[in-house]
């Protein structure tokens, strides 16, 4: 059998009762460092399951991506039976990960989300929504990109001549799931002074919101957001050009590296041009600069021009296909495409010397532990089979 180092949260049990993507991504997060991650699932299973094509094995690599590292318990939350052994359970855990909506917590006979720590006072619980319950809009649901929508991510984002655009990857609920990884690791740390657990709140909005810069920076002191395409807002030239082969994405952040990259392309006289030669000349001058940016680019190969340009300090790097990231040498040599059991997936992007990540499980079926997570909570065999002839468990 595989032996796997100890992680950091090695000892801590959660139980992960969200869906789709935010919740079980911060809970993913959490089993790739040690923790013990019980996915709570109805026996429908999490929408993400039919997120396809592409299917494996049934299941789509929407849900792989955000369920390895878990133990999976098939419930019915439905009747009072369900209920109960969830609240059971939560007696004996560190971490409850949950985005119900307040109005089925009503239902359930939870008015006040705060009778939870009440009634365990150890709990560190992580509830996930879309707008929060306060406010103009709390209590609507929340989608990644109506939120894109309506924090203004949409709008600074694409070129200015077309509509807004969304970004190509579920960013607020991604970034959602990292700061609810990030304020249970904070909840956990201070309940090793105080004892007590505590309420963790994110929401899509908050993150939406956090995520602006610098364009809410900019906004709140004086400036515009502006759409500006791949271009950068603050910085020039920070945009990508054509070349005679592969677009090439250049991130010039200071003087030094303009002057090295005109003395490259041949253009040295550039580089201290007084229209040019700080990065507020550049800015108040982007579309002259990028003119004369363009002749010398569209006649040199992109991938040597990008090896040597990297050598000499300047940062830039060439568009690549999805396909083609994952298969360069430096994705493996960083191990970030891992394999386990026929499983495939994104590495572990925090690695920590003495206790690293590691990807122990495949992301589960429906109720595959249900019974093995059940006697380490310490029920009986004759109770789960009980439980388990009712449908209480799957």
């Amino acid at each position: 059998m595989t032996q796997f180092p100890a992680g950091c949260l090695t000892g801590t049990v959660v139980l992960d009762a969200s869906r789709v993507l935010a919740g079980p991504f911060a809970g993913q997060l959490l089993g790739d460092h040690g923790a013990e991650v019980i996915k709570v699932e109805s026996f429908d299973g999490d929408d993400t399951r039919g997120y396809g094509p592409p299917f494996v094995n049934g299941t789509a690599p929407y849900f792989l991506g955000l369920n390895r590292n878990k133990q999976d318990l098939g419930l019915d939350l439905s009747g009072p039976e369900g209920m109960a052994l969830l609240f059971e359970l939560l007696g004996q855990v560190d971490v409850f990960i949950e985005n119900f909506k307040l109005s089925t917590w009503k239902k359930w006979g939870v008015d006040d989300l705060s009778d939870l720590n009440r009634r365990f006072p150890r709990l560190v619980h992580c509830r996930v929504s879309g707008f929060g319950e306060t406010g103009e809009f709390g209590g609507l649901p929340g989608y990644d990109a109506a939120l894109q929508a309506i924090s203004g991510l949409m709008a600074v984002n694409g070129p200015p001549d077309i509509d807004a655009c969304r970004i190509g990857i579920p960013i607020v609920d991604t970034c959602t799931g990292m700061y609810g990884a990030m304020g249970i690791l904070l909840a956990l740390l201070e309940r090793n002074r105080s004892g007590r657990g505590q309420q963790v709140e994110v929401t899509l909005y908050d993150t939406a919101i956090a995520m602006l810069h610098p364009h809410a920076s900019n906004v709140l002191n004086g400036g515009r957001a502006s759409r500006t395409g791949n271009g950068h807002p603050n910085i020039v030239p920070y945009d990508l050009f054509p070349t005679a082969t592969v677009p090439l994405f250049l991130a010039v952040g200071n003087d030094r590296q303009f002057r090295t990259l005109c003395t490259e392309l041949g253009i040295e006289a550039l580089g201290t041009d007084p229209l040019y030669r700080t990065n507020r000349d550049r800015v108040m001058n982007r579309e002259t600069l990028r003119a004369a940016l363009l002749p010398p680019l569209s006649k040199l190969d992109g991938m040597p021009l990008f090896q040597r340009l990297m050598e000499l300090g300047v940062p830039c790097a060439p568009v690549l296909t999805v396909d083609e990231a994952l298969a360069l040498d430096h994705t493996a040599t960083r191990e970030m495409v891992v394999e386990l059991d026929g499983y495939k997936g994104p590495g572990i992007a925090v690695k920590l010397d003495r206790t690293p990540g590691s990807v122990r499980r495949a992301p589960p079926t429906i109720g595959a532990h249900s019974r093995e997570v059940l006697a380490r909570f310490g029920l009986d065999p004759d109770r789960i089979a009980a439980l388990a002839e009712a449908r209480v468990v799957k």
